[in-house]
């Protein structure tokens, strides 16, 4: 059988990768007592029903955001709330999708005037929002999320918060000041679903450099709301933190009980992370950091060290099967994750 793909079907090289990733960690973890095959089998997302994403950024529209790429790498004077529509992958016996290389699709993009939309909008159920990394497209960060939420079957409204990021190997410099840029903006959208009494919980997931930015929002959310926000936000999953270690464990001191609802997800192999620490004048990411240093804080760790397959092992929350039932289960259940063998039980 022949399959023909034009550039909009072909699966981008980064899908590929991860596809590849997904089918070798089934078969290097095919004897192991995984998450697959002891844990608990959940129904299919909300997402794939609704095939809708909200979208929180501060990126620059470009061309109105009417088509592709959406939102640029530049900065915007104010953060931009908006619904994406989309088109999930073909999941016929023998699409690309049956062997992990098939893609989700933004078809439209649609703005909001505010960030009271999206509250009206989740309004009588949870909200996962996840924040991305270095070296990410808008619309990398839009599938992304999408990917994250169809693949843990989240039962709730999904949001992205991009930051501007150029999306380039070499501009690791801009994209660090831009995340951090986007502390204020974070805040500004956690701070609404957060105090609104008709919405659950509020699960956050950060990737990379995201993980500094939603540090610093949560300090400052926990300063403003203290005992409300350490009650509506649910589980915040730290991977593959690019954050320094020592800035990490004094921002932890500032959150409070907050604290407890943190699970990170480390890997010592995370080549990713090694660059960044030698880029950062050989300080320590928190991505790479021993499980027992930051289990004295008061965390929940998840070591992912024997996880990976590739040689960068730094998105194994999207492409490991079983880092992504510890995300579940962690937002099930945000301060009970435990461990055995370095994945949770």
């Amino acid at each position: 059988m022949t399959v023909h793909m034009t550039a909009d079907t072909a699966p981008s090289r980064r899908t590929v990768l991860r596809g590849l990733t997904s089918a070798a960690s089934a078969l290097a973890l095919g004897g192991c007592a995984g998450l697959a095959a002891t844990g608990t089998q959940y129904d299919a997302s909300e997402i794939s029903a609704s095939r809708s994403l909200l979208v929180a950024t501060t990126r620059k529209p470009a061309s109105g955001a009417r088509a592709k790429p959406w939102f640029g790498p530049e900065r915007a004077s104010a953060v931009s709330i908006a619904r994406a529509t989309l088109t999930p992958p073909d999941s016929g016996r023998f699409s690309l999708s049956a062997v992990g290389l098939g893609n989700w699709r933004i078809d439209a993009i649609e703005l909001m005037p505010k960030v009271a939309d999206a509250v009206q909008a989740t309004s009588g159920r949870d909200v996962l929002i996840y924040v991305h990394g270095f070296n990410t497209t808008f619309e990398m960060a839009a599938l992304d999320a999408v990917r994250l939420s169809d693949g843990i079957r989240f039962q709730g409204e999904t949001m992205v918060f991009s930051w501007p990021s150029k999306a380039n190997l070499l501009d690791y410099g801009y994209d660090r000041e831009s995340a951090m840029w986007s502390r204020d903006a974070l805040t500004e959208v956690l701070d609404p679903l957060v105090a609104s009494p008709t919405i659950g919980r509020v699960h956050i997931v950060s990737h990379s450099i995201g993980t500094m930015l939603t540090m610093e929002a949560l300090r400052q959310l926990y300063a403003r709301r203290a005992d409300t926000a350490a009650d509506k936000i649910g589980s915040v999953i730290f991977a593959s933190p690019d954050i320094d270690v020592d800035v990490f464990s004094s921002s932890v001191e500032r959150i409070g009980p907050l604290a407890r609802k943190v699970t990170v997800i480390v890997a010592t192999t995370d080549r990713a992370l090694a660059v960044s620490g030698w880029l950062a004048g050989g300080v320590s990411r928190v991505g790479t950091a021993e499980k027992e240093q930051l289990e004295r804080l008061g965390l929940n760790v998840i070591d992912a060290s024997k996880q990976g397959w590739g040689i960068i092992n730094h998105d194994l929350f999207l492409s490991n099967r079983q880092i992504r039932q510890v995300i579940r289960r962690s937002i099930d259940n945000p301060v009970a994750v435990t461990v055995q063998s370095g994945v949770a039980q």
